[in-house]
C-alpha cells in the first residue's frame, strides 16, 4: 500500500487507485478503441505512445508501447490513475505544487506476430508534495493465441505450487541487487498476492514488486527474474516457438 505524506484525504484517494483492480477487456477484431487517442497521446516512429501534460498544480507524463493488444485494459488502468491523482492535486491544501505522475511502460513479447505473449510493464512514480514519493509496478500481460489475459492464476498450471521454486530465486535475485540477505519473510515471500506484476520473455518471468510489498520500504522497487526453465514443469505456457 502507498502511504502518501499528503492529507489523510488525499492519501485514501491514491490507495484507492492501488486497491482497485483494472478492468479485464477482450480485445476483437473490431475493437476501436486506442489507448493513446484516449488518453491524448501522440505515437513516435518508435511506435511509443507518449502523453504530457503540465500546469501549475501538476505534470503528469505517459509513455508505452502503442501496439499492446488488450487497449482497454491499459485506458481503464491510466485513466483511473490520472483521474485520482489530478484530482489530489487539486484539493484545498495542496502544498509543493506541481504534483508528478510518471508512468513508463516497457513492453516484451514472445514468439511470432500470430502467437505468443505480450507484456506492458508500468513503472509509476508519483510524487504528491510529500518528502517521500512513491514508486510502483502495474503489469498487463496477453496470449495471443488464446486471445486472452494471462494472470498469475493462468500463467501456471493447476494444482502445481510455483512459488515453492519461485521464491528462493527471487530471494537470492533481490539479495545480490542490493548486497545484503534479504529480510523476505516466507508469509510474504509464499504469498501469490505479492507476484501479481510480472513480465513474460523467451528465457524467463520477471517479477516487480512496489516499495514495501515484499520487503521494508528502504529496498524499494525491486524486481527479480526467474528463469523458465527453473519453473518449466509449472508453467501453462507453451515454450516459445523457434524460428528456422
Amino acid at each position: 500500500m502507498r502511504i502518501l505524506a499528503a492529507a489523510l484525504t488525499a492519501a485514501a484517494v491514491s490507495a484507492n487507485l492501488m486497491a482497485a483492480p483494472a478492468a479485464v477487456a477482450q480485445p476483437t477484431a473490431a475493437a476501436t478503441v486506442s489507448a493513446c487517442g484516449e488518453l491524448g497521446g501522440t505515437v513516435d516512429a518508435d511506435d511509443m505512445c507518449r502523453v504530457h501534460v503540465e500546469n501549475p498544480t501538476y505534470r503528469l507524463d505517459y509513455s508505452f508501447p502503442a501496439d499492446y493488444p488488450d487497449q482497454q485494459a491499459l485506458t481503464d488502468y491510466l485513466t483511473q490513475t490520472r483521474d485520482g491523482f489530478v484530482n489530489v492535486s487539486g484539493m484545498p491544501g495542496s502544498w509543493n505544487l506541481p504534483y508528478v505522475l510518471d508512468g513508463r511502460g516497457t513492453g516484451y513479447r514472445t514468439g511470432p506476430d500470430d502467437g505468443g505473449t505480450r507484456s506492458v510493464v508500468f513503472e509509476m512514480y508519483e510524487n504528491v508534495g510529500g518528502a517521500h514519493p512513491q514508486t510502483w509496478f502495474k503489469s498487463f500481460n496477453w496470449d495471443v493465441t488464446k486471445n486472452a489475459p494471462i494472470t498469475f492464476d493462468t500463467l501456471f498450471k493447476p494444482g502445481t505450487e510455483p512459488l515453492t521454486e519461485i521464491f528462493p530465486i527471487v530471494q537470492s535475485e533481490i539479495s545480490r541487487q542490493l548486497g545484503i540477505d534479504a529480510p523476505i519473510s516466507p508469509s510474504d515471500g509464499l504469498d501469490p498476492a505479492k507476484y501479481t506484476e510480472f513480465a513474460i520473455t523467451d528465457d524467463a518471468v520477471i517479477f516487480y514488486f512496489g516499495q514495501g510489498e515484499i520487503m521494508p520500504g528502504a529496498g524499494g522497487a525491486l524486481q527479480a527474474t526467474v528463469p523458465r526453465q527453473a519453473i518449466a514443469s509449472t508453467l501453462a505456457l507453451e515454450p516459445p516457438r523457434v524460428t528456422p
